[in-house]
């Protein structure tokens, strides 16, 4: 048997080694050929699920195949999380990533993955506001007297939440720490019940979110003092930011995608380039926009640094507050 000269030998063999990236570059340029699950760690109904099935509804209208939701609801969204970090990192697990993954990484002491290094930011979707609401039985009606009244009965004013460590616990938290205050945490299970109480007048305090709350602001059964993001909200137009009278704060409810960390890059800048289509589409965004939210273009690195800018901001919050999951 004659045996190829160096020269050919090292074309053969560099040929060989090329064949797997070949075949990987024309597997994710036939992305998607069945369908994707997108893993949402929360029950059905709530913002979380709606969000990724507006988003879910899209892509398989502009992909070809169907994008299914999947709940996974517990541990504050980590069941999914690790259920995502464990997938193939094909393109077909996607995540739908939320401020509870940046919350959870100081939160909870230890995880069988670490958020950051595990998943792959893959687009930004939407940013919405919470709204600081009182019972209408508060004597405060600006954020300012709020703070007035606070410190004038310290660990008298009870702040609800939807549980240990939710995006309206730590917002409330934040203020506290910012404001120097001393409200007293009422944790629930869940935004819904928080939300019941506070209409009842069990609590006092609530940061809770746009849609759930502005029917019962517009009916006076609650009053707004305040939005979260640094900007106003559309849905109340009328109503300051917190950063108005507190500067520098800002707390919001955020949703985006994330994919397993070695999912190819061709697979996850076209599911990005997609995304950002969607957001710029003006039913989509008149959807959004009917929610609360604001939507949020960006590039798979625009979207990793805002979890890595809130998985610090939120680090020194939980740390402050003390606060250990449910």
């Amino acid at each position: 048997m004659k045996l190829p000269h160096r020269r050919q030998f090292l074309h053969l063999a560099a040929g060989a080694a090329a064949l797997p990236a070949v075949s990987r570059i024309a597997w994710a340029q036939a992305y998607p050929a069945r369908p994707v699950r997108i893993i949402v760690g929360f029950a059905a109904g709530g913002s979380n699920d709606i969000y990724a099935r507006l988003v879910g509804q899209w892509l398989s209208e502009r992909l070809g195949q169907p994008f299914v939701i999947e709940n996974r609801p517990g541990a504050g969204a980590n069941i999914a999380t690790e259920a995502v970090v464990k997938a193939a990192p094909d393109g077909y697990t996607l995540l739908l990533v939320s401020p509870a993954n940046a919350i959870n990484a100081t939160l909870y002491e230890r995880l069988n993955f670490n958020f950051i290094r595990d998943i792959a930011p893959v687009a930004s979707l939407i940013r919405q506001p919470l709204i600081m609401v009182v019972h209408p039985s508060v004597p405060a009606n600006t954020v300012p007297e709020f703070i007035v009244y606070a410190r004038s009965n310290p660990g008298k004013i009870t702040m609800a939440s939807g549980g240990n460590g939710s995006v309206n616990h730590v917002a409330g938290e934040l203020f506290k720490m910012m404001t120097d205050i001393n409200l007293v945490h009422v944790p629930y299970r869940g935004a819904g019940p928080a939300l019941a109480d506070l209409l009842g007048g069990q609590v006092d305090l609530f940061f809770g979110g746009v849609a759930s709350s502005v029917d019962h602001v517009k009916a006076s059964k609650l009053r707004a003092l305040a939005v979260t993001t640094a900007a106003h909200s559309e849905s109340l137009p009328n109503t300051p930011a917190v950063g108005e009278f507190v500067p520098g704060y800002e707390a919001s409810d955020w949703f985006g995608l994330g994919a397993p960390k070695a999912t190819p890059a061709k697979i996850i800048d076209n599911l990005n380039a997609e995304v950002n289509a969607g957001l710029a589409n003006a039913k989509f965004r008149t959807r959004i926009s009917d929610l609360g939210g604001v939507v949020v273009r960006g590039s798979p690195v625009d979207f990793g640094k805002l979890i890595g800018e809130e998985t610090e901001k939120w680090a020194k919050v939980v740390k402050f507050s003390g606060a250990k999951p449910d």
